[in-house]
């Protein structure tokens, strides 16, 4: 088992510090939160070992699990990497691109793992048709939220619409040649609703929207392709795969067949694979700990991390 603490004990820090306490992949060692009071609370409540330095956190442990504000991520993971230990980094990366990088530098360097936490790679339903995503040509993603004021203090795009930049990214085998966007501060004082239009290489284009003002939530991605239509609801969990074929020449009764212009006929049929259950945060700390275990690529890497904020702050840029 690898022994493992946390910096950072808010909310999400608070779900992995429970999520490594039941894995069998990890010993929790503890955790340290800059705010002393918060740690002791968090520490009397749950009973997980409060540090009262990060340096001290950092000795303790193989890996570091970065939970904190995103300001700090670059400072805690260097301080980590500088004393040998692996570390799983929470999105966006950091603040900037060139820190992301020098943080991939020195991982290298010191012959390191690290991954990035982009959970919806892991979502049960993306999982399900991941697979039957071949060459896209058109990406359609609405990532909504009701408003809350955690996360407020970045743009929507890095708070929301990076998790759909990431799986666009993970799909689209092919570079981003143009980033066009708009985005409204409503509430806050960044983009509080946010729509950007990647156009790659390859002539694949997304549409991307995120709002963090909505009225209800939402989390879909649609996936065109050639004889194939295949949506993802991150929220609900389910997926629906609609696909093409060359219609029997005798179709029956109830077959779905669509004729074009051109007399070409075409069957249509439902291929919605089964949905496994499972914790998606359990699961992206567990395949890191088997990464590391088997010196094997971490499923997000800080590569992967790293580009998915540079698209982002291209969007960003673009309002």
């Amino acid at each position: 088992m690898l022994n493992a603490g946390v910096l950072g004990a808010g909310h999400l820090g608070k779900i992995h510090l429970r999520l490594l306490n039941q894995s069998n992949k990890y010993n929790l060692v503890g955790f340290y939160d800059a705010d002393e009071e918060n740690g002791k609370k968090v520490e009397a409540e749950f009973g997980y070992k409060f540090f009262p330095t990060i340096d001290a956190l950092i000795d303790a442990v193989d890996v570091v699990d970065i939970v904190t504000p995103t300001l700090s991520h670059y400072d805690c993971a260097k301080q980590a990497i500088a004393k040998g230990k692996h570390i799983f980094i929470e999105k966006p990366i950091t603040n900037t691109v060139e820190e992301a990088e020098h943080i991939r530098e020195l991982l290298a360097e010191h012959k390191l793992r690290g991954q990035v936490g982009h959970v919806e790679r892991f979502n049960p339903a993306f999982l399900a048709v991941k697979d039957d995503i071949k060459a896209p040509m058109f990406i359609e993603t609405h990532r909504l939220a009701e408003f809350n004021p955690r996360g407020t203090d970045v743009p929507v795009v890095l708070d929301l619409m990076i998790h759909d930049i990431d799986i666009i990214l993970s799909i689209v085998k092919s570079k981003v040649k143009h980033v066009s966007a708009s985005g409204v501060a409503v509430i806050s004082d960044t983009p509080d609703i946010a729509n950007a239009r990647l156009e790659f290489e390859n002539g694949c284009v997304a549409n991307l929207t995120a709002s963090r003002i909505s009225l209800k939530k939402m989390r879909k991605a649609r996936f065109f392709q050639k004889d194939a239509y295949i949506s993802v609801d991150f929220l609900t969990k389910k997926c629906e795969v609609v696909k093409m074929k060359d219609a029997p020449e005798k179709p029956g009764d109830f077959d779905m067949i669509l004729q074009n212009a051109e007399g070409v006929k075409k069957q249509i049929y439902f291929d919605n694979p089964e949905i496994a259950d499972n914790n998606a945060i359990l699961d992206e700390l567990e395949t890191f700990a088997d990464a590391i275990n088997n010196d094997t690529t971490p499923v997000v890497t800080l590569h992967d991390g790293t580009e998915a904020l540079r698209v982002a702050n291209q969007i960003i840029n673009n309002f």
